[in-house]
């Protein structure tokens, strides 16, 4: 198996008013192409700081990350943009739709980056297979939680991404919409995409091939 993500020792902490808050503390880890790993922890835990920091959108205060061989931090901002655009979807908890788009112009949002062009025929299957091709001209508030989530998998799935980062993306869902979510993340990992997803839920648990718990809670020290 290819490795896609490669984690070393990383670190971040946050300093304010002369008190140092350690968020992630000497954290390795290391995915291989078709994964689905959970990583699991109290809240205070650093599960989203790891995300971000994977994704590029938190520079660590120490340590290595590696997506596809390149460390992602000695690249310029707009290397950055671009290989997150190739090769990283993103879906959040809060969904993070553009309230003025449609549904449609939500999934191609990142098109705007000129990495290519969209097919109808991929547009519509995937829309199809989300259950929500009928809802391509509507806003997100017309949607429900469980229709905004679908459109936010469909944003990060729609240029077949090598990687996709999952920040409690069943949070704000019912049992049958994070069951949907769920079966999709992991059908994606089975047509050869990678998957991680953090969560302080059981029910991904059996989704995934790799269950990782984070420390505890976050520990602050005083550097005064």
């Amino acid at each position: 198996m290819s490795e896609i993500v490669r984690l070393h020792n990383l670190e971040k902490a946050y300093e304010k008013d002369g008190h140092k808050t350690q968020a992630l503390k000497s954290f390795d880890l290391t995915v291989d192409k078709g994964d689905f790993v959970l990583v699991k922890g109290a809240s205070g835990s650093g599960k989203t700081t790891m995300l971000l920091a994977i994704g590029g959108m938190l520079q660590p205060s120490n340590g290595q990350v590696q997506i596809l061989g390149k460390n992602i931090y000695e690249l310029s901002e707009g290397q950055k943009v671009r290989f997150r655009a190739y090769n990283i979807g993103f879906i959040f908890q809060m969904f993070h739709l553009v309230p003025y788009l449609n549904v449609r112009e939500n999934i191609l949002i990142n098109n705007e980056i000129g990495i290519g062009k969209i097919s109808e025929q991929d547009l519509n299957g995937l829309a199809n297979d989300l259950g929500i091709n009928h809802r391509l001209t509507h806003y997100p508030s017309e949607l429900s939680a469980g229709e905004k989530q679908r459109v936010a998998l469909a944003r990060a799935m729609i240029k077949k991404p090598e990687l996709i980062l999952a920040d409690e993306p069943t949070g704000n869902l019912d049992g049958e919409n994070s069951l949907i979510v769920l079966q999709k993340l992991k059908e994606y990992c089975g047509k050869g995409g990678t998957v991680i997803m953090v969560s302080h839920d059981n029910d991904p648990d059996v989704y995934a091939n790799k269950i990782i718990t984070i420390g505890q809670k976050a520990e602050n020290i005083n550097t005064i």
